[in-house]
């Protein structure tokens, strides 16, 4: 059977901590920042962190 290939494009949307958490940054950053509160943009700076299946899924892309 040939070798599984990582996935390029979650290779460079998520990262894998020590602790083996999946993180990854916010969406919704990218334009229209005057009609978003300074609230709402302080909370898209911090990283997100997946759980459960949605993590195991992208970590079996990660590793290919």
């Amino acid at each position: 059977m040939p070798k599984m290939k990582s996935h390029s494009g979650a290779k460079k949307r998520f990262k894998v901590n020590k602790s083996g958490n999946i993180k990854y940054s916010k969406p919704n950053r990218g334009h229209f920042l005057t009609e978003k509160s300074q609230d709402r943009k302080r909370n898209l700076r911090k990283a997100g962190f997946l759980k459960g299946k949605h993590a195991k899924t992208i970590r079996r892309l990660i590793q290919g």
